[in-house]
């Protein structure tokens, strides 16, 4: 896919809006610190207010003079995602860049005051409900950029539309994989819906990285989680691909894309299916109130 842009979000940011949630840790806070220095206007979204006074701190040192502010919401939920897309929508002039980075990993089954298994809700439906809320924004700062954060672990998995909820039965592995084909599916399917508007939408894996994705978790899984990571990317080299998504001029007019190691990849076979990209997208908007347009 392809859709056309004048004077496109590339390397220098100077004047651009970047959007950014999960960006109190991790590779959201690294790629933050990278665009502030670049010259972006940051609002960043995190859950932890102690965490978010920090990243702006360390954000503020690293590029003195930016223009950032910190939002708070759980993600999970969706009324506050209503409610941080308010906020957005009328503290920000324009937004260039939408970066969907937020996302989590869940040891047992757990359902939010939506009565959303939790993993789902984070990792998916998070994305399209902040996406759309933001679209009219984003289609009016055009050319501007839609970048949601996927992963490998989306091969080898399918997704099943009549149980996105996993309630005949919970594993963590799986049901983190089939968010992050989830995550796939959206972008395919956004892209398709804004083609020709300057809004392009791609998605990316940045490796497997020494995040802090799955330490809320105890046991043997937090364990093994932690121990995982000691072989793990760093944080600077994590944070190289969505860098690159965000800023890359040859990724300017191009859209519904996925993205490994700063190259254009083809995703799995069940991640290229535009009838469940459809029918997922049917599904996300029904769940979260929304209606087609």
């Amino acid at each position: 896919m392809a859709s056309g842009a004048a004077n496109p979000v590339g390397q220098d940011l100077d004047g651009k809006t970047v959007v950014i949630t999960g960006a109190t840790g991790g590779i959201g806070l690294e790629t933050a610190v990278v665009l502030a220095s670049r010259g972006a206007r940051l609002a960043l979204v995190g859950r932890d207010r102690t965490r978010g006074e920090a990243a702006l701190a360390r954000i503020r040192g690293a590029a003195p003079g930016v223009v950032a502010e910190m939002h708070h919401a759980d993600l999970s939920r969706l009324d506050e995602v209503r409610s941080l897309a308010e906020t957005l929508n009328a503290a920000l002039p324009r937004i260039d860049v939408l970066l969907n980075n937020a996302g989590g990993m869940f040891a047992r089954r757990e359902e939010t005051a939506d009565g959303l298994e939790r993993t789902f809700a984070l990792n998916h439906m998070a994305y399209v409900a902040l996406s759309l809320a933001l679209r009219e924004k984003l289609v009016a700062s055009a050319p501007a950029r839609i970048v949601n954060v996927a992963s490998e672990a989306h091969r080898g998995v399918t997704l099943d539309l009549d149980d996105l909820q996993a309630t005949r039965g919970y594993a963590w592995w799986p049901v983190y994989r089939r968010s992050k084909l989830a995550n796939i599916l959206f972008t395919r399917e956004l892209a398709r819906r804004l083609a020709g508007t300057g809004v392009t939408v791609n998605c990316l894996h940045p490796g497997f990285v020494a995040t802090g994705i799955g330490n809320n978790n105890g046991g043997v899984y937090g364990l093994g989680m932690r121990l995982a990571k000691l072989f793990a990317l760093s944080l600077d080299a994590g944070a190289r691909t969505p860098i690159h998504v965000v800023t890359a001029p040859e990724l300017a007019t191009t859209t519904g894309t996925y993205v490994v190691k700063s190259r254009v990849t083809e995703p799995s076979g069940a991640a290229r299916d535009d009838a469940v990209a459809r029918r997922l997208w049917d599904q996300s908007l029904a769940i979260a109130g929304l209606t087609d347009s």
